[in-house]
């Protein structure tokens, strides 16, 4: 079974993420900051691409309690996930910094993509490396 955990290291901002593979649907949560929560729920599941029926694509499903604004975030994690990995993806993010500025704002949308890179790669890395049983 797949199961790590993930985490920026970039001085400013940083999220983490608990990755779970569930039978071949993955489950993400991703956190960070002073309160971290549940804020928004992204389901994403892969799909044929509408520009080129030979890659593939996502389409996401999207919920956020009311005053939170990690949809985006949610979003673009499970819609890249599904379509890269071709299976079934839920997404949790919640986090909160006080007074947050633009700046900072702007620093935790890169984090996000760097945090979503992170996974790419490790449940790249740890499905190779059940393939060869455990053998890089």
């Amino acid at each position: 079974m797949i199961a790590f955990h993930v985490r920026t290291n970039r001085g400013e901002y940083d999220l983490e993420a608990q990755v779970r593979l569930v039978g071949d649907d993955l489950l993400v949560a991703i956190y960070g900051g002073e309160k971290p929560h549940i804020g928004a729920v992204a389901m994403a599941q892969p799909r044929p691409s509408l520009r080129d029926f030979g890659l593939t694509s996502a389409t996401a499903s999207v919920f956020c309690y009311v005053g939170h604004k990690e949809d985006d975030l949610a979003k673009h994690a499970a819609e890249r996930l599904a379509a890269r990995f071709n299976t079934r993806v839920v997404v949790t993010a919640g986090i909160h910094w006080d007074s947050l500025s633009e700046e900072g704002i702007r620093k935790v949308v890169e984090n996000g993509k760097v945090l979503v890179d992170q996974i790419v790669e490790r449940v790249r890395s740890e499905s190779s490396s059940q393939r060869t049983g455990g053998r890089p």
